[in-house]
């Protein structure tokens, strides 16, 4: 009987532990109404820290931010512009576990791979046309790709490598992401890379990529540009 009790403890631990850990791995729930960013304190949290409710105004959840308008995309190596609306830009996202990205892409511009450590991404084609697709972990690293249109969506799973790419040479495209977390953070793969600070060693990425150092040490010297805003 104390066996069968035993296992019993051990097995509602273990669904215990599994819980918890699903629950630490996405951003915290909200314990009130709403809880605005004070960006003016100086503690220190996983997140921030709430600004007292009595000083909440409707402004805390507003951004006057002219989604409607298009973005310039010459300025980008890759044609693409990124505007993301997240806690940094909304106070009042704080807690809430979402934000938003406009993108703009210019003829054959993509947004190029990338993930988001800390949030799925879904996505919506608003003009033009976007071949999208995102790979999974190894050691299957199986590429799920599609070819988007107008009104389409897809989504793109945490953490996962994805990319979109406009493969009309005429015309723009532009698309709305939502993601879950109010900062989902990106990691772009070739700036991440090859535009380290300080810069990983070519000895290392020479045989991590199984090409010659010379070629590392090129793609080292090039300008890696963000494109997001």
């Amino acid at each position: 009987m104390a066996s069968f009790s035993s296992s019993c403890f051990l097995l509602f631990a273990a669904i215990l532990a599994l819980v918890s850990w699903q629950a630490a791995a996405s951003d915290p729930g909200p314990l009130q109404d709403f809880c605005v960013a004070d960006n003016t304190s100086p503690v220190i949290v996983n997140g921030f820290v709430c600004k007292d409710p009595k000083a909440v105004t409707a402004e805390d959840f507003f951004l006057a931010a002219k989604l409607d308008m298009p973005r310039d995309t010459k300025m980008s190596k890759v044609g693409s512009n990124v505007t993301l609306i997240n806690v940094m830009k909304i106070a009042g996202l704080n807690t809430l576990g979402i934000s938003l990205a406009r993108i703009d892409y210019a003829p054959l511009g993509e947004n190029p791979p990338h993930t988001h450590p800390r949030a799925t991404e879904i996505l919506t084609v608003l003009e033009g046309t976007l071949y999208v697709g995102f790979v999974t972990s190894n050691p299957e690293n199986k590429l799920f790709s599609k070819e988007l249109r107008k009104g389409d969506v897809f989504v793109f799973p945490q953490g996962l490598i994805h990319f979109q790419f406009n493969p009309n040479p005429y015309k723009p495209a532009v698309a709305i992401a939502a993601l879950s977390s109010q900062n989902p953070g990106a990691i772009t793969i070739a700036n991440a890379v090859f535009g380290s600070k300080p810069m990983i060693s070519d000895d290392v990425l020479a045989k991590a990529f199984q090409v010659e150092k010379k070629t590392v040490d090129w793609l080292q010297a090039q300008f890696w540009a963000d494109n997001h805003n």
